[in-house]
């Protein structure tokens, strides 16, 4: 009898020793309360207690510490404290679309009257992009949306209003697509904005082995023309 005692208290878990500890504890406290005489229900009610954290501790059982194993952390987690890319990630990644500086504007003035407010026929702005991104074959094909609206200006009023916009995608300096569209617009009422739609479905990469990729999308005019001497 003794030796099965001796094994049961070597194998007890860290957690049911503690317990043993705070019951041995909460049996003095009831020992200290009766001898003071306090009202015996709330004795009762503090022994009983003692006795439940006991044997709910002891019941835990198993190694894991104090408070039972430790939860196992999370796949993503793990990726994010080590710099790491989860494959489910990658293949999920879909490059967003960023506006280039000075490109979310583009101005069409009357001949002759560049830079003159007064001969602003009509102003594009873009005002939302969006993408959609498949694979197949080692590549990635990326459908470039961009949505936007032209007002008319001073001088302008209704007809078709041509405006050159440009789509590129590029990885840490490198230009894997880069192309310059045109997009009509026709005006047929000068008093409020008329909206516009551009897609641009044609955007093929190879598929990404890391989350650097960039998408820019705007209007661009090319070069600064040159003055006449």
């Amino acid at each position: 009898m003794n030796g099965g005692a001796g094994k049961t208290a070597l194998h007890q878990s860290h957690f049911c020793r503690a317990v043993d500890i705070e019951r041995l504890l909460c049996e003095r406290e009831v020992q200290f309360m009766l001898f003071r005489k306090i009202d015996g229900r709330f004795v009762a009610a503090l022994a009983t207690s003692c006795f439940m954290l006991a044997v709910t501790g002891c019941q835990s059982g198993g190694a894991g510490g104090l408070f039972g194993p430790a939860a196992p952390k999370d796949p993503k987690q793990i990726a994010a404290e080590e710099g790491k890319i989860l494959a489910s990630e990658l293949l999920a990644y879909c490059p967003n679309v960023t506006l280039r500086d000075g490109t979310a504007f583009f101005n069409s003035y009357a001949k002759g009257g560049q830079d003159d407010p007064a001969k602003l026929t009509h102003q594009s702005a873009i005002t939302d992009t969006t993408r959609s991104c498949t694979r197949a074959d080692g590549t990635m094909t990326i459908k470039v949306g961009v949505a936007g609206k032209v007002v008319v200006g001073p001088a302008g009023g209704a007809g078709t209003v041509n405006m050159p916009i440009r789509i590129a995608v590029v990885r840490n300096g490198e230009v894997l697509y880069s192309q310059l569209h045109k997009n009509s617009v026709q005006v047929t009422d000068p008093s409020t904005a008329t909206q516009f739609v551009f897609t641009d479905q044609n955007v093929v990469i190879p598929i990404p082995t890391a989350r650097d990729i960039q998408i820019f999308a705007g209007f661009d005019e090319g070069p600064a023309k040159k003055k006449a001497q």
